[in-house]
């Protein structure tokens, strides 16, 4: 048992840093609806809230562009990432073939590679495929990053299934893929859609290769249209605040609507290794 003391402590340090976390988002939020007159690279409270910022920044930044661009791109690679890790991860769960193990770790180099490693050599061979400049450049790559981690939590989740469960299903008649897309997929939803999130948030945040893929102003994603409207609004915070939200919007959006699952995939799906 707690005492209440030791409660109230507990409670007086995470609104401490629920504060320390909370006061910068103010800030920002602050200056987004702060007048452009009165706007400053300080914290200022302004004598009234403008809303028309937002309507300004998404306007004057061509944000309906670029959001459809990076909802393409990062629901695409949410559902081929989804596709494959169930696949590859049921794989390396319950079927046994040779050099299986030493298949799964040579995948999981994939989270050790960072993106600055290889995205010259990635260049040159997506422009000798002739898919440079379009959404191709950013879905396969990105989809390609995100499949070891993807693989790796997959793996883990099917593994930490009761195998009463899929000796059940065997002694019913089940084939592999009944098992697969009847019943493990169903139940392993709060890690499925834990994945889908984080791959959402990373591909869509991901701004190196739209920067060196993406010559078309029609396709450039949220996050790298933000960075060409603060070259053109070096001064005009309200308005980089704005837009700063609208970009960010989404992120924050889906995880507030997929919290629970959230936090019931962070507890499952790394249960077992």
């Amino acid at each position: 048992m707690i005492s209440r003391r030791e409660r109230a402590l507990n409670y007086a340090i995470l609104t401490a840093f629920a504060a320390l976390a909370l006061v910068p988002l103010l800030g920002v939020v602050t200056s987004a609806l702060t007048p452009v007159a009165q706007s400053s690279p300080s914290f200022t409270w302004p004598h009234h809230l403008d809303w028309g910022n937002f309507a300004t920044a998404w306007r004057q930044g061509h944000f309906a562009t670029y959001m459809t661009s990076s909802i393409v791109v990062a629901v695409s690679v949410v559902l081929l990432t989804s596709v494959l890790a169930i696949l590859a991860g049921f794989s390396f769960a319950h079927f046994d073939y040779p050099g299986r193990s030493p298949l799964f770790y040579v995948t999981l180099i994939g989270l050790m590679v960072p993106p600055e490693a290889f995205v010259i050599p990635l260049y040159f061979n997506l422009r000798d495929a002739g898919v440079t400049d379009s959404y191709w450049s950013l879905i396969l790559p990105q989809t390609a990053q995100s499949l070891a981690f993807g693989i790796f939590w997959m793996r883990n989740f099917f593994r930490s299934v009761p195998v009463s469960i899929i000796e059940a299903a065997r002694l019913d008649g089940a084939s592999d893929w009944r098992l697969l897309w009847r019943i493990l997929v169903p139940t392993s939803r709060p890690a499925l859609l834990t994945m889908a999130m984080l791959v959402f948030m990373w591909t869509w945040n991901e701004f190196l290769l739209p920067l060196v893929m993406i010559t078309d102003e029609n396709k450039r994603t949220a996050p790298l249209g933000l960075a060409f409207f603060q070259s053109e609004h070096t001064t005009q915070y309200s308005l980089l605040a704005a837009a700063s939200i609208i970009v960010a919007l989404p992120v924050v959006a889906l995880y507030v609507l997929l919290q629970r699952h959230f936090i019931s995939g962070m507890l499952s799906g790394a249960v077992k290794g």
